[in-house]
This record gives C-alpha cells, sequence and structure tokens, in this order.
C-alpha cells in the first residue's frame, strides 16, 4: 500500500513539473489558445530592370490639413465635422538620363573635355511615412459621433489630400535645384577623375 502511495505521489510530482514548465513558457495558460499557422507562398520574382535614374536629392515635408465637412441647413452640433490631420513624407528627385541621347554630350578627345546637356530634374510622387500621418484633432456633430460608434472613419480622403500638399511644397521648394547641383556634382567627379573637364549646357532647373 505504501509502495502504490508512493508511485502516485510521484505521478502527481510530474504532472506538477510538466504543467509548471509549460506554464512557463507560455507565460499565461490558455486551453483554447490560438495556433498561427502561415501558409503564405515565397515572394516571386516577377521582373528585373536596369535602372536609368539618378536620385540626386529628397526633401522632408510637413503639413496640417484643416479639412472642415459642413452639412447644409444643419447646425454643426448636430452634423458635420471638423478635422485636423497631421501627415509628414518625403519627395525624392531624380534625372532620367534614359532621355539622353548622342546630341546630349559633346567630346573633346584632343582637349579632355564633356559637354553635357543635362535633362530637367523630375519629382517623385510623395512617400508618406504612415508612423507621422494622424488625425490631431477633431470635432463632430452628434450624428457623426454616433455613426462612428458602429463604423470606422475613412481615412483615406485625408491621405489623399496629405499628398498633394507635399506635391505642391516640393514644386515650389529648391529641391529641383538641389537635385541639379547634386548630378553635376557626380558626374563632375565621376568624368573628372578620367581626366576629363566637364561643362554643362541647358540645366536650369
Amino acid at each position: 500500500m505504501k509502495r502504490r502511495i508512493g508511485v502516485l505521489a510521484g505521478v502527481v510530482v510530474l504532472l506538477a513539473a510538466a504543467v509548471l514548465g509549460t506554464l512557463t513558457l507560455t507565460k499565461v495558460w490558455d486551453p483554447f489558445g490560438t495556433d498561427v499557422v502561415d501558409r503564405s507562398q515565397p515572394a516571386v520574382l516577377k521582373s528585373l530592370r536596369d535602372l536609368s535614374q539618378f536620385h540626386a536629392a529628397a526633401g522632408d515635408y510637413q503639413v496640417v490639413l484643416d479639412i472642415e465637412q459642413d452639412v447644409r441647413f444643419v447646425p454643426d452640433a448636430l452634423a458635420g465635422q471638423r478635422t485636423l490631420f497631421v501627415a509628414a513624407g518625403t519627395v525624392n528627385a531624380f534625372v532620367d538620363f534614359s532621355t539622353m541621347d548622342e546630341r546630349a554630350m559633346t567630346v573633346s578627345q584632343e582637349n579632355k573635355t564633356v559637354e553635357i546637356d543635362l535633362p530637367s530634374p523630375q519629382l517623385d510622387k510623395p512617400n508618406l511615412q504612415q508612423d507621422k500621418c494622424y488625425v490631431f484633432a477633431q470635432e463632430r456633430g452628434l450624428f457623426d459621433r454616433l455613426a462612428s460608434l458602429v463604423q470606422a472613419q475613412d481615412q483615406q480622403a485625408f491621405y489623399v489630400a496629405a499628398e498633394q500638399k507635399l506635391a505642391e511644397a516640393a514644386q515650389t521648394s529648391e529641391l529641383r535645384k538641389r537635385a541639379v547641383d547634386s548630378t553635376k556634382k557626380m558626374l563632375t567627379g565621376m568624368l573628372g577623375a578620367l581626366g576629363y573637364q566637364v561643362s554643362f549646357r541647358g540645366s536650369d532647373d
């Protein structure tokens, strides 16, 4: 009898140790826990292409949108909303060398000179930084507040407006000029290392 009790006690100790070990590994014991199985396929290479663009400069921009949606003939306390939305992102400026033909570069082997007709820089689409885009403040009428309880607000319109504002800011900034200066510096250094004196024409931004 004592031997049987001893065996049972040993089994209880082993089971307790196993349970404690499991709790230690999983931190929280959950008999109905969810297992995550990733059956996604690996990424597939669709195409390869050579790049002929020199990304010469980038600008960081921020905008605070103040957008009001007013419902006609209805008091603001009942319907409508006003939102302050903060957005930040970058805009890249690049020079596309693929637009250059043989007439865009005049080389003199005798004088060791190169004259380049530099293409005008172009601007990429703004790249919004998601972690820096958020609703700063919002005022909503009663009906809009009630609607938000059952349906999440779509913020797509704010992102679209932010992209447009950042693009406009990049157009009026010094970004194109910085891209021209950076491209000239790159070409002058590269061709100068080969012993050529470089000059540019038609390179105004």
